[in-house]
């Protein structure tokens, strides 16, 4: 099953391959990270966080709009939004400035790592929880613990660090609610399966 239309997530899909074979280094955060650590769902708009120093090449190369209100840049590829995070600038559940610090390679791209991505995606879960983008956080915060081995002792500690506690109780509550099981390619049960594993595996975090 897909959560959004293959027309636009194709056209997403280029506009990333394209965005990785210019001059300024960035790391993926949102949807397409997701995807790249667990191939299942494609995402529509790009989510890239930058080093602040980075700006200088966007501006004079493409149409960046400031967002005050909402601490990001943004450029539009028609249907398709490139939202972009800076250190320094943007406010997200953890200062873009330490997530830079930890990223990989995946498909040649600059990823975050899984334990940071399922925080940011909680964050953007708790603030659009009843919207339809909401659901998607869920899915694609499903999908991170059930696919891409989450070591929740470091997810955990990452919570401490940045006074994120609530995020714990949040994400069981997730866990123990979740019926979208469609989009797991999972049956019944396997899914409770899985899901008692990962249950276990928070209640032992350190």
């Amino acid at each position: 099953m897909e959560f959004w239309n293959s027309i636009m997530t194709e056209k997403s899909w280029n506009i990333l391959q394209d965005l990785t074979k210019k001059p300024f280094k960035f790391a993926l955060i949102g949807g397409w990270a997701v995807y790249l650590w667990t191939n299942l769902h494609k995402s529509k708009d790009i989510d890239i966080i930058i080093d602040i120093n980075n700006l200088a090449y966007l501006k004079e190369n493409y149409n960046l709009i400031k967002n005050d209100n909402l601490k990001k840049y943004e450029i539009k590829f028609q249907e398709i939004d490139l939202d972009i995070y800076t250190s320094y600038f943007s406010k997200l559940s953890m200062p873009v400035e330490d997530i830079i610090k930890y990223t990989t390679k995946i498909q040649n791209m600059e990823v975050v790592i899984p334990e940071i991505l399922l925080i940011l995606k909680q964050a953007a879960e708790m603030s659009r929880r009843y919207s339809v983008k909401g659901g998607k956080d869920r899915i694609d915060i499903m999908t991170l613990m059930l696919f891409a081995d989450i070591d929740f002792n470091k997810y955990n500690s990452f919570l401490k660090k940045y006074d994120l506690s609530n995020y714990y109780d949040r994400l069981k509550e997730i866990i123990n609610t979740f019926k979208d099981i469609g989009y797991l390619n999972l049956n019944p049960r396997e899914f409770k399966l899985k899901k008692a594993e990962i249950l276990k595996k928070l209640k032992f975090v350190q």
